[in-house]
């Protein structure tokens, strides 16, 4: 029964199409029969005569490219809500299953609007030299090799000075970074460093080795593979 509910509001979007709400003593002895004796034609019932509300919060959200799926997504939301709903707690029915439907609809929307900002890998992207059409696979594609290389450049030189930073002290810093080119990608010589530092050559090659050693005993702390 509830499949075919779900099948019905996403064909109709017209609130002149759904059925009336119930006057407050049916809603009420409706309610009852469901909650008290697990009557389920009672729920199927509350749930058909508020239809409308659904529809109505639905047609608030214009953004979405689906009414139809919006109906039925508000239609989960009104049926959790009468399933969970308590008379005892004061509020009416109409109001708890508003915020319920409103409440699945913005799940909804929120991811919606998330996979909005993503870019298929198959998204076109225009044509060649040749006039044959291409996506952006094709454009990563033709140097797939050196995208890889920049990526776990980039992770690894990320997870280095995350233990950089953690375990050397400022001095051990400056100097594994110009030493290995952390921070410009240059690489520099324990000449030029000592140069930069305004220390001996051979003050650097200590620092860097006693840092070295700092960072490889760092990696086994961390259980870190690179």
């Amino acid at each position: 029964m509830l499949s075919s509910i779900i099948l019905f509001t996403s064909k109709l979007e017209n609130t002149k199409s759904f059925p009336h709400p119930l006057s407050p003593e049916k809603e009420a002895e409706y309610l009852r029969l469901f909650k008290e004796e697990n009557n389920l034609e009672a729920r199927d019932t509350l749930i058909k005569h508020n239809l409308r509300l659904v529809v109505f919060i639905a047609k608030k959200y214009t953004n979405y490219p689906d009414r139809e799926d919006l109906i039925s997504i508000g239609t989960i939301g009104l049926i959790k809500a009468i399933n969970s709903y308590k008379s005892s707690k004061g509020v009416q029915l109409a109001t708890y299953a508003s915020r319920c439907i409103e409440n699945e609809i913005l799940m909804t929307m929120r991811a919606f609007k998330r996979t909005q900002g993503e870019v298929s890998l198959y998204e076109k992207r225009g044509c060649d030299s040749d006039g044959n059409e291409t996506k952006l696979i094709d454009i990563l594609s033709i140097e797939e090799e050196s995208v890889y290389k920049k990526i776990e450049f980039g992770m690894v030189s990320n997870l280095l000075k995350q233990l950089i930073s953690k375990y050397l002290k400022k001095r051990e810093r400056d100097i594994i970074y110009m030493r290995f080119g952390l921070e410009d990608e240059t690489s520099r010589t324990q000449e030029e460093v000592s140069k930069k530092l305004g220390i001996s050559r051979s003050y650097v090659s200590r620092i860097e080795k006693a840092a070295l050693q700092k960072l490889k005993k760092a990696i086994k702390k961390e259980d870190i593979l690179l």
